[in-house]
């Protein structure tokens, strides 16, 4: 689509509208970008931008003028917005295209593209696959969900370039050309009904990463994951398969504490899970993923496990906060639905005082309140979704469950209550937004109050 000298309505003023924004103003289209949250300021947006496209973006707050709509040739919807909005309903009944940032991004990016999608462990993923990546080139975009915009990246790439991207659904919603060279489904469970309404409508999604693909590329999928192990039939790239929990004739699987890869008739040991920093079983089916790529990809296995052996835990995910009076602290705030939140409690190895709660999403706690076994020493809810976690647990047995008015209560109560030997993990199993604006300041606040314990 020839964009120059023509209007391109970028919806929202975050990260990923920002670069939108740039990327268009670079090519020579005229952006305009509308945030219909009327709290905001046109000088707040322009703020944002990069000086030289101060003077090129168009700012609209509140409502979409009319005699602008008639002007957009495209639409570039932020990946917070739904499909759904009034404002979205109505350019798409219009017959405007619908291009995500990833999209856009992907028609002006050069190089290799690897793309990673799945209900949890993109972030740990794309940050190790982006490791991997530097180790054996010196041109590596680490872009996308993970907080760094791919469209802000994009004119900058040569065709030496790789780009590793870590996908979100949303960001699927709305794709074309997008094309991945290797892709990856981690895992499919579910997560953001309230966006996508079925599991159908989520899988599609998710599936999208790799739509486009053909035999010459090369798509991971977890064998032990219903959904991808299912796609994997029409899929049209190539698929290797990893696995925690089944011996695989051909891909990467777990035997005892060694992964393993097999091909054909031959099964070699790569490498033992206690060598790496990463805990849990979710962090060795991101490990295998990884390896997986990495081999896709031509890195030499040498280089791949020396990266995965110095690599660290991403902020957020199962990360260790420190001990304070013989008791560990753990953030996890990034387990923002329960499946997420199962891994996190599957990591534990010491009686553990969890804290649970906060935005509903529309799943249900079932399962993950079903994992605690006799590792959740007590429950601690907060947030708006603790009465309905709450009646959850006592369904299924649980009763020591207690209820905090605010976060910070939640902590001092842990941190009271918790003895020598005991954990304390920050593993809510839901969104943040109802108590702050991003899981990361949620994380970023237990610990805070972490170092600040005596």
């Amino acid at each position: 689509m020839e964009l120059k000298g023509k209007k391109v309505l970028v919806i929202g003023s975050g990260l990923s509208g920002i670069g939108s924004a740039h990327l268009l103003c670079e090519s020579g289209a005229l952006p305009v970008i509308l945030d219909e949250n009327e709290k905001v300021t046109v000088e707040a947006v322009k703020s944002k931008l990069d000086p030289d496209d101060r003077d090129k973006v168009e700012i609209i707050i509140g409502q979409l003028p009319n005699e602008i709509k008639k002007e957009i040739v495209l639409v570039v919807p932020s990946p917070a917005v739904s499909m759904e909005t009034p404002v979205m309903a109505a350019l798409i009944g219009d017959g405007i295209p619908v291009w995500s940032e990833i999209e856009l991004a992907y028609n002006f990016a050069k190089g290799e593209l690897i793309a990673i999608t799945g209900t949890n462990g993109k972030t740990t993923t794309t940050s190790l696959m982006g490791e991997i990546m530097k180790a054996v080139n010196s041109e590596v975009y680490v872009v996308g969900n993970i907080g760094h915009s791919y469209a802000l990246e994009a004119l900058s790439m040569t065709d030496k370039a790789v780009s590793v991207a870590e996908i979100s659904s949303f960001q699927l919603e709305a794709v074309d050309n997008f094309h991945a060279h290797i892709s990856t489904i981690l895992n499919i469970t579910p997560d953001h009904l309230n966006r996508h309404h079925t599991m159908e409508n989520y899988a599609a999604c998710k599936e999208n990463i790799c739509n486009r693909q053909t035999k010459e590329d090369v798509c991971v999928l977890n064998y032990d994951n219903p959904y991808t192990r299912e796609f994997a039939d029409k899929c049209p790239g190539r698929v290797v398969f990893f696995s925690s929990q089944e011996q695989l004739s051909d891909g990467w699987w777990l035997k005892g504490d060694t992964i393993m890869l097999s091909a054909g008739a031959v099964d070699t040991p790569v490498m033992d899970i206690h060598d790496m920093n990463l805990v849990g079983t979710c962090n060795v089916e991101n490990v295998m993923a990884s390896l997986a790529m990495a081999c896709a990809a031509g890195v030499p296995l040498s280089v791949s496990l020396r990266v995965i052996r110095s690599f660290k835990a991403v902020e957020h995910r199962i990360e260790y906060s420190g001990t304070k009076n013989g008791v560990d602290y753990y953030n996890d705030s990034k387990g923002t639905n329960p499946d997420a939140a199962i891994q996190g409690i599957k990591a534990m190895s010491k009686p553990t005082y969890l804290i649970g709660g906060g935005y509903d999403k529309g799943g249900d706690f079932d399962e993950w309140i079903e994992a605690f076994g006799d590792k959740v020493k007590e429950l601690v809810l907060i947030g708006e979704t603790a009465d309905k976690i709450d009646a959850c647990a006592r369904k299924h047995g649980f009763t020591a469950i207690h209820h905090e008015d605010s976060f910070m209560g939640a902590l001092e109560y842990c941190s009271s209550n918790a003895q020598p030997g005991d954990a304390v993990l920050l593993s809510p199993a839901c969104a943040s937004w109802d108590m702050f604006p991003s899981y990361e300041v949620r994380g970023r606040q237990f610990k805070e109050y972490v170092n600040g314990l005596k």
